[in-house]
């Protein structure tokens, strides 16, 4: 009886270290840009501009407007301006 819960208390154990869902987990960006747009959105439209860490496989700018939100690539020179013009937080 005693051999028995030790055995139940070892499996128990077990089983519970082994579904841990702790960091050893990988972890999903919230946020990443996959899709860009190749047009420009009229700065007075734009409601926030947030660059994308570095935990993404492509650098970029998340732009939101009333409606929606746009992929934008870092290096496109009228986002560089809004950014340079605005401070966004």
């Amino acid at each position: 009886m005693r051999r028995l819960m030790c055995v139940l208390f070892l499996l128990i154990f077990c089983t519970k270290q082994g579904t841990s869902s702790g960091p050893h987990h990988a972890e999903v960006p919230l946020r990443c840009c996959f899709n860009f747009i190749d047009f420009q959105i009229p700065t007075e439209m734009i409601v926030s501009a947030v660059k994308i860490g570095s935990h993404c496989p492509a650098p970029g700018i998340v732009v939101t407007t009333r409606r929606t939100e746009f992929c934008v690539r870092p290096d496109e020179k009228w986002i560089q301006k809004v950014m340079k013009d605005v401070q966004w937080i």
